[in-house]
């Protein structure tokens, strides 16, 4: 989705909305088409789940209501809000949930956003008022990003998008520089790499007026503290309840009027969504696993665990093994696909799964944010038992790429900025109420900003690079409702996630259960060699690179000489994390 409102008087830029929209063909293969009414343009790219009719195309104009919308993403519950508004006396014309969210807004405005279930971005316009609508869902799983200056706003699903569109200002932020060296390669919102371009934060719902002036407001925020009416509640209660809720939650991203898979990784969260499906009755059952070629002495696949899973409950089961002839120019395309430069090797296993993916289904579910909801990684146990005033300290150490003292030797002079910006975002997130522990403080900060801007981020620009759409039931904003409640001690047992493990006896192989923690392993990226090297090193002495001159070239000389040295406090290869940047800002012709 696309748009423009302009506030100086002027028709839209509906040769710059075409623009935007046409840059997200891809994401929107099955169709497309602009609306405009004197200052407001929406553009759509069409992939078509529910209601395949032309009733269900966007832009969708209501001419009796006055409304116009355009949307990204899925309502699970619109059968449900559909017979609901239907007894409130809204008429409806298609069998889309698009339409449900107009008639939504029309019967209670804003606080529409309440009412949905499901990963969603949207666009209103009012024709009467001129008025301009924006929201995202609760978990930001369906990107927004903003390009405003003070004669028009543009929006559109993706930053290269709204590039294509024409931005005015593509000079890199440093602070947002800052982050993304410090903070695991993460912008916080409503910052993205590039100063003039902005994105809607999460549960978040903004209203622009036609002058310009607008107001926004947060609709949704999860409690990660502990809840009296559970106090009494057992280990066991608590793996009840949240079993129940994935089971709920993966039933509800079954709805589609075309087939729904599941990325099978062979890892207990991806098993466990397999688990529920074939209990729910679900048959035929289309499942895909990937593997690449091993290197560096570490292993490139899954597929033991993924196939015993697949074996255990009769799918179909797909093991794509990926040929090394595809990395080299997946790593590439990888990079055109992000809206925002990701240093995760999972974005390159991601798109050239889902590309093989997309030749199958449409839409899949997907085992991602289980970790971050949960307490899967290995940094939260040390904040076990760390005072919550000394939370923000051991976090940084457990978590940020490299401290802020390492940043000159590594930026350029001229790219520093004069405050240690990632700790303090972190330190206002953490102060924030609602979390009890620090371990709670650290769950909720990553479930609602790293998770967004790393895992959930990543799933949605590689799938939708190949028209194919990924829902995530451990992001059920209900069930991370209720792991907010969830006691930490029960989420850090069994060495992590360990409610869920237990939760998860008996219904997936014991085998899944107790293996060693796995990853998407892209060995040739984690281990730099050979062709994906030299992409790295073409990228960081290019001339372009030269006259950024983001990094001391002292230090981009030495990593080069010896590049599977220098790790970040997570074990990412930094050299990857230099190269990768360079990429996508020279594939983006911009900064």
């Amino acid at each position: 989705m696309s748009g423009e409102i302009r506030f100086d008087g002027r028709a839209a830029d509906v040769a710059a909305c075409a623009c935007a929209t046409d840059a997200m063909q891809r994401r929107g293969p099955d169709g497309s088409g602009v609306w405009a009414r004197g200052p407001v343009a929406l553009g759509h790219r069409r992939l078509s789940i529910i209601d395949l009719s032309a009733a269900g195309s966007q832009p969708m104009v209501d001419a009796e209501l006055g409304l116009s919308v355009v949307f990204n993403g899925c309502i699970y519950n619109y059968k449900a809000l559909r017979a609901e508004l239907e007894g409130l006396g809204r008429r409806f014309f298609s069998t889309s949930d698009t339409e449900v969210i107009t008639k939504a807004y029309a019967q209670w405005g804003t606080s529409c956003v309440d009412h949905l279930l499901g990963m969603f971005a949207f666009a209103v316009v009012e024709h009467a008022t001129g008025r301009l609508v924006l929201a995202r869902d609760r978990l930001g799983i369906k990107p927004l990003y903003l390009d405003h200056t003070p004669e028009r706003l543009r929006f559109a699903s993706t930053l290269p998008a709204l590039i294509a569109a024409g931005v005015g200002d593509t000079s890199i932020d440093p602070v947002a520089l800052a982050c993304y060296m410090s903070f695991h390669s993460i912008v916080p919102p409503p910052r993205t790499i590039l100063n003039g371009v902005k994105k809607l934060p999460p549960a978040t719902v903004r209203v622009v007026e036609r002058d310009g002036t607008w107001r926004e407001h947060t609709y949704w925020s999860p409690s990660f503290t502990r809840d009296a009416e559970r106090a009494g509640w057992s280990s066991r209660d608590w793996e009840e309840a949240l079993l129940e809720s994935l089971r709920v939650a993966v039933e509800r991203r079954m709805v589609a009027d075309v087939p729904v898979g599941v990325l099978l990784s062979g890892g207990i969260d991806s098993s466990l969504v397999v688990a529920l499906l074939a209990e729910a009755g679900q048959s035929d059952l289309a499942t895909f696993s990937i593997g690449f070629d091993s290197s560096g002495g570490e292993r490139g696949d899954e597929f033991e665990y993924s196939s015993l899973v697949a074996e255990r409950f009769g799918t179909d089961h797909h093991r794509i093994a990926i040929d090394g002839s595809r990395l080299l120019p997946g790593v590439s395309a990888a990079v055109a696909a992000m809206s925002e430069p990701m240093v995760s090797h999972d974005c390159v296993a991601f798109f050239l799964l889902s590309e093989d993916v997309s030749k199958s289904v449409k839409v899949v579910q997907s085992g991602q944010g289980a970790d971050e909801v949960l307490g899967g990684y290995d940094w939260y146990p040390p904040l076990a038992g760390v005072a919550r005033e000394d939370a923000v300290e051991a976090y940084a150490d457990v978590f940020f790429d490299r401290r802020w003292s390492a940043m000159p030797s590594l930026l350029s002079r001229g790219w520093l900025v004069d405050h240690d910006a990632p700790y303090a975002f972190v330190a206002e997130r953490f102060a924030a109420p609602g979390a009890d522990t620090a371990v709670d403080a650290a769950l909720r900060s990553d479930t609602t900003v790293m998770l967004v801007d790393d895992p959930v981020k990543r799933v949605d620009n590689m799938t939708m690079a190949w028209g194919l759409e990924a829902r995530v039931p451990f992001l059920d904003h209900e069930l991370v409702e209720l792991a907010g409640r969830i006691p930490p001690e029960l989420k850090l047992a069994d060495g992590g996630k360990g409610v869920l493990k237990r939760a998860a006896r008996g219904v997936v192989p014991d085998e899944v259960i107790d293996r060693t923690k796995g990853y998407f392993p892209v060995p040739a990226i984690r281990q730099l060699q050979g062709p994906v090297l030299g992409l790295v090193r073409d990228a960081l002495t290019d001339p372009a690179a030269r006259r950024r001159g983001l990094f001391r070239t002292d230090t981009v000389e030495a990593m080069l000489a010896d590049p599977n040295r220098t790790r970040t406090q997570l074990g990412s290869n930094a050299l990857w994390q230099l190269g990768l940047l360079e990429m996508w800002l020279q594939h983006h012709g911009v900064g």
